[in-house]
């Protein structure tokens, strides 16, 4: 079972295929085998990157709160593409995947092709919304505690079919990677000058209006709504999801003069 180090935590990580690099992270309180019904297509012609992130999954789940970030968790993305051998990925996620995804991207532009945000929120420019949003992320990690991972069986199909060791991890996440601190992303937006597809379940409400707020920020950037799909749109319309994804990949640039000629 593949792991990195990251000062003590342990991060799992699996590699499918080879080609172009593609990274990509799952929603909160998921783990990498979300991705389970894309891994064939996806990694028929990419180096397909999952992983758990901590307090997740088989990642390590470490007792202390600080050890749960959002700077944190872009750094054991940075790490992952290191153990690879990818200097540059593709990078994408669902939900917190999704806005980690953002996060790298600004951390690390230079090390970014291309960007997938599945169903994503790309964060508040009001402190009001976003203390609205952080109370209910604590609301959760508390919830976690007082139930443990029953709280799970109710909850989207990316979530409610996966498997954790225990909820400690899932507590602490939600209070430490789900919560967020500024606008730093959601300012970022106009500034990504790399190919972006935004893709959304159709019956994802919460999510519609925070899709077509980052179809239009982002320059150039290309939007998805798959019918019949919740918030779980991969697992919900696994088909029509792919349909989606693969022209998109396929159509991105593939050397350095391509790249240059896209983000002039």
């Amino acid at each position: 079972m593949p792991t990195i180090n990251r000062d003590g935590v342990k991060i799992y990580y699996e590699v499918h295929g080879s080609g172009p690099p593609l990274l990509l992270t799952h929603g909160y309180s998921s783990t990498s085998r979300m991705w389970r019904g894309q891994i064939a297509a996806l990694s028929k012609h990419h180096k397909l990157v999952l992983w758990d992130m901590r307090g997740h999954g088989e990642s390590g789940y470490p007792e202390d709160t600080a050890a749960y970030s959002e700077a944190l968790t872009v750094a054991d993305m940075a790490a992952l593409l290191d153990a690879v051998g990818a200097e540059k990925a593709i990078v994408g996620g669902l939900s917190l995947g999704g806005y980690m995804s953002l996060a790298f991207y600004r951390a690390h532009p230079n090390r970014v092709r291309a960007l997938l945000i599945i169903d994503t929120g790309p964060g508040f420019k009001k402190d009001e919304a976003r203390e609205v949003w952080n109370k209910r992320a604590h609301d959760t990690g508390d919830r976690f505690e007082r139930e443990g991972l029953e709280v799970l069986k109710s909850a989207s199909r990316e979530r409610s079919s996966v498997t954790h060791r225990d909820a400690s991890g899932l507590a602490r996440a939600a209070r430490g990677m789900l919560t967020q601190r500024d606008a730093r992303v959601i300012e970022l937006l106009p500034n990504i000058k790399v190919p972006s597809l935004i893709v959304v379940g159709a019956d994802d409400a919460p999510f519609l209006a925070a899709s077509d707020y980052m179809a239009a920020k982002i320059p150039g950037a290309k939007k998805a709504v798959i019918p019949a799909a919740g918030h779980a749109v991969n697992i919900d319309q696994p088909l029509a999801f792919i349909e989606a994804v693969l022209p998109f990949l396929d159509g991105l640039p593939r050397n350095a003069a391509q790249e240059r000629l896209v983000s002039s």
